[in-house]
């Protein structure tokens, strides 16, 4: 019986406040059998992770899975690289725009789909210090606003 929807193992919440998304990929991700039974039980760390590209490949730097508790002598190495898998056209349009600079590839989020590890990988642009203050203001803002607006539903005005 398959699995339905879409269970997140881990997110990379500070991608979306250090970086600009300009756009967005889902890729399969090639893992071993410890790898994927340690992602069950809810393990993995996409803080530092990254993407490249290499020979026409896309491999996943810096993700950690811990190893399986229960695994023997078979178990990972928890900071291995791992190969993505992407259609050729996507990697060749990935390629392209991130030779022409200042744009990298991060991964937001790693979740079961139907049973199979997905990774949603994103092109980004990184965000100077001032874009991360006028974003956080901007939210700020629209919070205040509103939360004045359902004051004045309530009748609530101050």
């Amino acid at each position: 019986m398959k699995e339905k929807g879409r269970k997140v193992i881990a997110s990379n919440r500070k991608a979306r406040h250090n970086y600009t998304i300009i756009d967005t990929y889902e890729a399969g991700i090639a893992l071993v059998g410890t790898e994927v039974k340690s992602l069950r039980e809810g393990k993995a760390s996409l803080v530092d992770a990254f993407a490249t590209v290499d020979d026409g490949e896309v491999w996943l730097r810096g993700l950690h899975i811990p190893e399986y508790t229960q695994g023997s002598w078979t178990n990972h190495s928890p900071r291995r690289t791992r190969k993505l898998l992407l259609h050729k056209r996507e990697i060749e349009h990935l390629v392209g725009k991130t030779r022409e600079g200042n744009q990298t590839l991060v991964p937001l989020s790693m979740y079961f789909s139907d049973g199979k590890v997905k990774v949603e990988l994103a092109l980004a642009k990184g965000k100077q210090d001032y874009d991360k203050r006028q974003d956080l203001a901007r939210r700020t803002a629209e919070r205040e606003v509103t939360r004045e607006l359902g004051r004045r539903v309530k009748g609530m005005s101050r």
